[in-house]
């Protein structure tokens, strides 16, 4: 019985411990709702938004380090992160500067609070599915970044429970070379561990956030989408602690 009583008292107080921090996120999203709602001016909307996220990390007792931000360009660029969680974009909107946009997937635009919520901090919707729109909304993109938009986007479009780095797509990139702006790859540790995909609640964990050097597309080397995202892929797997799945799936095809 003694043997079996840590292990239970853990368990209810990572259960508490869960509950605590939903209650807490829904009372910060409510928040950040109104501030949606009454708050003029999209960079003073921006700015309490990242506030109250900050905030509700700090409540969580989620400590967060952030490395490298000296190497995020004054000027205008695109942040490309990868995405293990769905607490990346509260993390990332918490600590990036209120000029940035964020890319989400359109179907976000369909969850009537956090939809409205979006759409009042400027985020932009792409769609992943319908190719006539997926193309539209590139265009929109690459518009936007010409005319001095900064804009951070998951290439990865979405996340799995396995842990690891997937597939970037190509919009960013292409975006990036399009608008002549600087790719300045982002590494988000820890998220996966609070609030891993497919489980209900968050466990306690730190984040960290890498700024790493930014990648300047007027390099030759640099000058397709393909070469862009490999390079960006590579600098992100050289810090984050999880495996390359592009690799993995390749080493169990040729042993197939």
């Amino acid at each position: 019985m003694t043997r079996a009583n840590p292990p239970r008292v853990f368990r209810i107080s990572a259960f508490l411990y869960g509950i605590s921090v939903w209650f807490e996120f829904i009372l910060i999203v409510a928040c950040m709702i109104l501030v949606a709602v009454f708050v003029p001016g999209l960079e003073r909307r921006r700015r309490w938004v990242a506030w109250l996220g900050r905030t509700s990390m700090r409540l969580a007792g989620m400590r967060t380090e952030v490395r490298g931000f000296e190497n995020l360009p004054a000027r205008d660029c695109i942040v490309v992160a990868n995405h293990s969680s769905y607490l990346d974009a509260i993390v990332l909107q918490g600590y990036l500067p209120e000029r940035f946009s964020f890319v989400v997937k359109g179907e976000m635009k369909n969850f009537p609070a956090i939809g409205f919520l979006l759409r009042r901090v400027g985020s932009r919707f792409v769609e992943r599915f319908n190719t006539s729109e997926s193309a539209r909304d590139a265009r929109r993109l690459i518009r936007a970044a010409r005319e001095g938009e900064c804009l951070a986007i998951f290439p990865e479009g979405t996340f799995t429970p396995t842990p690891g780095l997937g597939r970037f797509r190509a919009g960013a990139f292409a975006t990036a070379i399009r608008a002549d702006l600087p790719v300045v790859p982002v590494v988000i540790s820890g998220s996966r561990h609070i609030l891993a995909a497919e489980t209900l609640l968050p466990r306690h964990g730190h984040l960290r956030i890498d700024f790493l050097p930014a990648i300047e597309t007027s390099h030759p080397a640099y000058s397709n989408s393909k070469n862009l995202a490999a390079l960006a892929r590579q600098q992100i797997l050289s810090v984050l602690d999880e495996p390359d799945l592009l690799l993995e799936a390749s080493e169990e095809a040729s042993t197939a």
